[in-house]
């Protein structure tokens, strides 16, 4: 899996529990009325499209840090946001997330960059349906 779409799945995975019973109350409905359709394939499918409508990534990433005991930095630092995830945040994690996003500031490591790609997730997690407050965006 990709760095971003790793990323996506701490993120909008995160509540999962909290948002189960909801899903689960719809999955069995769907199944009986869509039956020619695989079980694996009619699950995978509408809980990632419900979690990517629903998720409020401020509010996510607020929870973590709180149970991490602060989580640093991650509301403007791209090296704290993927520690937060547990995530690998070395320099090389940064540029293969860099180039998957397409993000080519400054040098590479630098502070410039690393705002850049730092603004270049929080676009992307709004563009895949994540409510991202301005306060992450800038």
């Amino acid at each position: 899996m990709s760095i971003f779409g790793n990323i996506m799945n701490k993120i909008f995975h995160h509540g999962s529990p909290a948002f189960a019973a909801p899903d689960q109350t719809s999955a069995p409905a769907t199944p009986p009325q869509s039956a020619p359709t695989p079980d694996s394939a009619t699950t995978t499918a509408p809980l990632p499209a419900a979690a990517a409508q629903s998720v409020d990534v401020g509010a996510v990433l607020s929870e973590m840090a709180s149970m991490k005991g602060g989580g640093g930095n991650y509301q403007s630092s791209i090296v704290d946001l993927l520690k937060l995830l547990d995530l690998d945040s070395s320099l090389a994690a940064r540029q293969e997330l860099a180039n998957e996003l397409n993000v080519h500031v400054g040098a590479d490591g630098s502070a410039e960059e690393n705002i850049a790609l730092h603004k270049a997730v929080m676009q992307k997690l709004a563009e895949n349906g994540g409510v991202v407050p301005d306060s992450l965006r800038n």
